[in-house]
């Protein structure tokens, strides 16, 4: 109940605002002009080539050098981790080969000497490659023990400090190159019609200012089945302010059209009710009410009805809501 009177009182306040003079105040001239129709979706920055380094070998992290944010080059040696157990298999399977090597070279002199079958010496023989198979495997975990960098590019992530320890499949570090970027959005299936004959979008990064137009989108083939949404990968140019992970919202471009618009960094809103603050012929200010459509074009939203073409509307409501409150 409190909600709807303070809606109420605000409502008539739109129609009973005292008018005051405008003071330089940022106004623009609002008239039906061509904007871009589109269809706004919220959607996550992230690197189109970006690694998960993780361990190979259990053993305890001895040493560390990279962290996040570090640059790096593919072969440089990022961690070491205690692979002592590593090596004792290795010592291990090194002896179990010169074993069946010397029992397959024994099986063969004997076949020779007719004293045992073709089918011991095809077992001597299985033997013997299983331990060399062995023993390459020991080698292998055995340097693992170093973890060095897959590709060029920056760490992101180190998930895990000196002395933790470390088990075959857990992550190291997330390394990502950053000349590369996409956006991922989820668009609702009811949707995917509309966007069969998108081809250009623009993607805004709100805390960052700025707007950007997409060099490629790509809507993936399949929808989630129990979201019911499809993922859309949208290319971005170089942006070096841009990193994985941050918030940005695509606008995909589905047409044009005249439409009557004001800056949605113009519009007060108090519940459920939007305004503008106007500025009359005899240069005074009225707060008034707006019904709003849908957002077009790069950051305006259309008004379906309280403006007509020809009204002065203020860019800056904070200025406008001092001087009124101010009494100038």
């Amino acid at each position: 109940m409190k909600s709807i009177a303070r809606s109420l009182i605000f409502a008539l306040a739109l129609v009973s605002t005292a008018i005051m003079a405008a003071d330089a105040l940022p106004v623009i001239i609002v008239k039906p002009h061509p904007v871009d129709l589109t269809i706004p979706a919220e959607s996550v920055v992230e690197a189109v080539q970006q690694t998960t380094v993780g361990a190979q070998v259990a053993g305890r992290v001895l040493e560390v050098r990279a962290d996040s944010g570090q640059r790096v080059t593919k072969g440089d040696l990022l961690m070491r981790i205690d692979a002592r157990e590593a090596g004792e298999a290795a010592r291990a399977a090194e002896a179990q080969y010169k074993v069946a090597k010397l029992n397959y070279e024994r099986h063969q002199q004997l076949k020779e000497q007719k004293f045992v079958s073709q089918a011991a010496v095809d077992k001597a023989r299985a033997d013997f490659d299983a331990a060399a198979a062995n023993r390459s495997a020991a080698g292998a975990s055995q340097s693992h023990a170093s973890i060095v960098a897959p590709m060029t590019g920056i760490v992101a992530r180190r998930h895990v400090e000196a002395g933790d320890m470390a088990m075959p499949g857990t992550p190291l570090f997330t390394i990502y190159q950053p000349g590369s970027l996409r956006v991922t959005a989820s668009i609702p299936q009811h949707r995917l019609p509309a966007m069969r004959g998108v081809s250009s979008a623009r993607v805004e990064f709100p805390e960052l200012g700025k707007w950007v137009d997409a060099s490629a989108i790509q809507v993936l083939p399949t929808v989630d089945a129990a979201t019911h949404v499809a993922q859309v990968r949208v290319s971005l140019p170089a942006l070096a302010e841009a990193v994985p992970g941050m918030f940005a919202r695509v606008h995909f471009i589905t047409g044009r059209a005249d439409k009557l618009t004001v800056p949605a960094g113009a519009v007060v809103r108090r519940g459920e009710v939007a305004a503008v603050y106007v500025q009359t012929a005899d240069n005074r200010l009225v707060l008034r009410q707006l019904r709003l459509g849908e957002i077009v074009g790069q950051g305006e939203i259309e008004v379906l009805a309280g403006l007509a073409a020809g009204d002065k509307v203020v860019t800056d409501p904070v200025k406008a809501a001092i001087q009124v409150q101010s009494g100038k």
